[in-house]
């Protein structure tokens, strides 16, 4: 039953900030991570909580173990590790699509099980694209299992930003924190059977589409079938040249050379698969495909083969380009800033076509748009520059060439000290904050990272996302209002029995999660549900680590984790895909959750 004493004036300004927080963040009205540090300002003005509590979430071990598992996993990154284990893992796949499937989504788990979610999937991400264009496999029908994969690995392991938040919870209320046991025990059949949906259901349900850059030119097999390396180019149109004026049908560049133009793009706006009376325009830029003794037939009729002017018979000018396939990631600098303001041809010497974002296509004033997390991009321009792009913080490009090995000692050192760390803390020997800052600088001391880069790894927007609401669960419990609503929740559904409890406290997170993340969520409910199974005698880590692992249950839609997001461009994917897909997972999750829960924690 609902307690009759009212509400205190502490706990409804707790309320009363807490639910404009959330609509805030719900509502993208505001930046989250600015939300986050004006509840923090709000709790601490109101007197809520003193300003000492206010502030307590970046001195948190919480906030300390993401911070240096950011920094542990950039420098994997960056000593080739994890590429190199993700492209070992991409050559098993074959080109059975079931096998495929089954390999990348235990490769995001595996990868998962060590690193942060989404740094497991934009790993993977290029090695999967790859392995469906050599496969003939559309990327669709691999993308969305990657993503899964990686938030099931994450329901198997501590290192994942709501299990770590849930462990902190139960400290905070005089509990013992959780371990990487714990959620073995617990997830890791979620993740045999979220697995098994997926192969032998889930799979059948994706759809088949490719991805932005072969959706837009869909007659053309850019590699397999024109061996685009050697019969990609550009050809500029000078004001003064005599096709300018005619279409192209008068200016019978196809028919003179035999090659296809496949685009147009004039100033701002791209033209794909011109029509016959399309009308040429002196400045006009044109993408074709063709033979490169066919092609330089047009430099007899003043046409310039080439990239900003420069062009010669005698010599490739930087040539062949390439059509690449861009994702923005998700800590990308460039995210907030449009192309011209990055001032991204001059800087790369690449011509973005079109951008790809929700299910959309838009391919006119491509570049005065602000970059979001999950755009594609569809480019053109030299070889080597997209693979200098490639190099940049960010950019995720699709089809580069599988890694090579790591060698030489940083790698040696950064694997060491890695599985050092983990070791450690899932022993329980060493503090998990403490390991994970530990091996942050080791891995800065023997080279594998710098202090500069270790710094950039971390996605200070996640932290304080996470500092600016951990003080929620601080004034739950110093209100009582977490007490309160504990025991709303105690007395509906704790007479049916520690089960019904844990599972109507996974359902409930489930559904909020879809809404602001897992990563929000398990600030919100984790101080709640600890409370409850306190009030219920029920055994608060085996509520902790059921919530946890609901807050990774993000399969509903894109938006509910940022990895859903990075796969949206390069799938092709619509909202509704996740959905149709994910409904099954969610649901495989939840019948295995009431299976495993009462033989792990012996309910």
């Amino acid at each position: 039953m609902l307690p009759t004493s009212p509400l205190t004036i502490p706990e409804l300004l707790l309320l009363t900030i807490t639910v404009v927080g959330l609509a805030l963040i719900v509502s993208n009205r505001l930046r989250a991570d600015l939300t986050a540090l004006l509840v923090l300002i709000a709790l601490g003005v109101s007197q809520v909580l003193t300003p000492q509590q206010a502030f307590s979430g970046f001195s948190n071990s919480a906030v300390i173990t993401i911070v240096g598992l950011f920094v542990i996993t950039a420098a994997l990154e960056q000593t080739g590790v994890v590429q190199w284990v993700a492209a070992r893992l991409a050559g098993l796949s074959g080109r059975h699509e079931g096998r495929m499937v089954a390999v990348f989504m235990g490769a995001g788990a595996l990868l998962s099980l060590v690193m942060n979610n989404i740094a497991a999937g934009a790993v993977l991400l290029p090695a999967a694209v790859r392995v469906a264009r050599q496969a003939e496999v559309p990327p669709s029908k691999l993308l969305i299992p990657l993503s899964f994969g990686t938030l099931l690995g994450g329901m198997a392991t501590l290192f994942t930003t709501a299990n770590i938040i849930l462990s902190g919870n139960l400290v905070a209320q005089g509990q013992a924190g959780l371990t990487m046991g714990d959620f073995l025990r617990s997830g890791g059949p979620l993740v045999l059977t979220g697995a098994a949906y997926m192969l032998l259901l889930g799979r059948r349900l994706l759809p088949a589409r490719d991805s932005v850059g072969h959706a837009a030119l869909p007659e053309v097999d850019l590699r397999a079938t024109y061996q685009l390396d050697e019969r990609l180019w550009e050809v500029r149109i000078p004001p003064a040249a005599t096709v300018a004026g005619r279409t192209l049908a008068q200016g019978r560049i196809g028919a003179t050379t035999g090659a296809t133009v496949l685009a147009i793009w004039r100033g701002r706006e791209a033209l794909l698969h011109p029509e016959p009376d399309a009308v040429l325009h002196g400045g006009d830029l044109l993408l074709m495909l063709g033979r490169e003794e066919r092609v330089r037939q047009l430099e007899t009729a003043g046409l310039q083969i080439g990239r900003n002017g420069a062009h010669s018979s005698g010599a490739r000018s930087g040539l062949p380009v390439e059509l690449a396939e861009v994702v923005i990631g998700p800590r990308a600098p460039a995210i907030g800033k449009t192309l011209k303001e990055l001032h991204f041809r001059a800087k790369f010497g690449l011509t973005v076509v079109a951008r790809w974002r929700e299910g959309r296509s838009y391919r006119t004033d491509v570049g005065d748009y602000p970059l979001e997390a999950g755009d594609a991009l569809l480019m053109t321009g030299p070889s080597e520059r997209v693979r200098q792009l490639a190099a940049e913080p960010g950019f995720i490009v699709l089809h580069t060439p599988a890694p090579a090995p790591p060698g030489g000692r940083k790698a040696l050192w950064a694997a060491l000290i890695t599985a050092l760390v983990l070791t450690l803390s899932a022993l329980g020997w060493v503090a998990t904050a403490e390991a994970m800052l530990a091996g942050a600088a080791g891995l800065v001391l023997t080279g594998c990272i710098s202090m500069d880069d270790a710094y950039r790894a971390v996605e200070w927007r996640v932290a304080a996302l996470i500092a600016g609401l951990l003080p929620i669960g601080t004034a739950l419990v110093a209100t009582g209002l977490g007490e309160r609503l504990g025991g709303a929740l105690a007395g509906s559904l704790a007479a049916y029995g520690p089960l019904a409890l844990i599972a109507g406290l996974f359902l409930v997170t489930i559904a909020v999660t879809q809404l602001v993340g897992g990563q929000v969520a398990s600030l919100i409910v984790g101080p709640v549900a600890v409370s409850t199974a306190l009030q219920t005698g029920v055994n608060p880590q085996a509520v902790a680590v059921a919530v946890a692992m609901a807050c990774s249950v993000s399969f509903l839609t894109p938006i509910a984790h940022p990895v859903n997001i990075l796969m949206m461009g390069p799938g092709n994917y619509r909202f509704s895909d996740f959905f149709r897909v994910g409904l099954g997972q969610a649901i495989v999750a939840f019948l295995t959750m009431l299976v495993v829960m009462p033989l792990a924690w012996s309910l």
